[in-house]
């Protein structure tokens, strides 16, 4: 996948853009979690999410090749989207995003902040990306996956950060949506030879992944219906499946209730905004809470941008009443 150097390099580009982001303890949150808990904050990036790492870094790999480049194009529910366009307006390349119909208002603004084309195609992330091939054929732009080495590579930057501060963590969990992330967080323990777990966490709305990882091939889904819009994958690739069935300790399926909560819970001991998928990685570890006494955790909030109406919508709640 990507060596230690290839990290190394990775992070100095990321670092020429950006700050690193804080780990942070919070005592209410441990208190809810009932041991010490890191939350590795990625909704502090210029962005709101960690992609902006894995487009920081596939970009400037891409335009030292040398070789001629019109534009990009590429999918996105929104964080890859923004990564790419916060890029490519640093590199002074035109970028095309392709978004599913009805994607979050805040996320399409964004991309068009950042100077972004964006184009609506398909009824979800998968559809959208069978969109974006298409127009990279018809106006020969380059079309970039959600899944690549320099992206994973740039992505995995996070975790250098994290594993860093924090050796000694027992158990890291981590959401998958297309397993850049995920995957980064993987290949970086092992390359710092460590001995924490990794989790993966997906929802029960969206469950390809964990489908595809107990099958230990690729199990496609008919819909990807959740709260988690970046976690909202229907077909897994191979790359990523395999990275993470050697190297995932296990995967934890969350209900939509149960990402809410942690919503919530951001808002309420942080105050801390926290996306579905940004708060899924605290959801798992709550749902997992009575395997965790006595051990050092972390989670990664992986992303703030959550649409305002959906985060009055679930302020408006109650939080669910669960068994202790």
């Amino acid at each position: 996948m990507f060596s230690a150097a290839d990290l190394d390099k990775a992070h100095a580009i990321v670092q020429d853009a950006m700050q690193p982001t804080p780990q942070i303890t919070w005592p209410q949150l441990s208190a809810r979690l009932g041991t010490e808990l890191w939350v590795k904050h990625e909704n502090h990036t210029p962005v709101g999410a960690f992609k902006i790492r894995g487009g920081l870094v596939y970009m400037k790999n891409r335009c030292e090749s040398g070789e001629p480049l019109k534009g990009i194009v590429s999918a996105t529910r929104g964080n890859h989207g923004q990564s790419l366009a916060f890029a490519g307006k640093q590199h002074g390349v035109p970028v095309t995003i392709v978004v599913p119909e009805g994607n979050c208002p805040e996320k399409n603004a964004a991309m068009r902040a950042l100077g972004a084309r964006l184009v609506e195609g398909g009824k979800d992330f998968d559809e959208a990306r069978a969109a974006a091939a298409e127009l990279s054929q018809k106006e020969g732009l380059e079309s970039v996956p959600a899944f690549h080495p320099d992206l994973v590579a740039g992505v995995a930057s996070y975790a250098k950060e994290f594993f860093t501060a924090h050796p000694d963590l027992d158990v890291v969990y981590a959401p998958i949506g297309m397993g850049s992330g995920l995957c980064g967080m993987i290949r970086t323990r092992d390359l710092l030879g460590l001995s924490t777990k990794v989790v993966g966490v997906v929802t029960k709305g969206a469950p390809a992944y964990a489908l595809s990882y107990e099958a230990g091939k690729i199990i496609s889904t008919d819909k990807a219906e959740t709260i988690a819009d970046g976690m909202a994958c229907r077909q897994p690739m191979q790359e990523a499946l395999d990275i993470v069935r050697a190297g995932a300790d296990h995967m934890v399926s969350l209900e939509e209730d149960e990402i809410a909560d942690a919503i919530r819970a951001y808002y309420t001991d942080t105050h801390n905004l926290a996306e579905g998928a940004g708060a899924a990685a605290l959801a798992a570890a709550l749902q997992e809470r009575d395997q965790l006494a006595g051990k050092k955790v972390g989670v990664v909030l992986s992303g703030g941008n959550i649409s305002r109406d959906l985060m009055l919508r679930l302020l408006s709640e109650e939080p669910q009443a669960r068994a202790a």
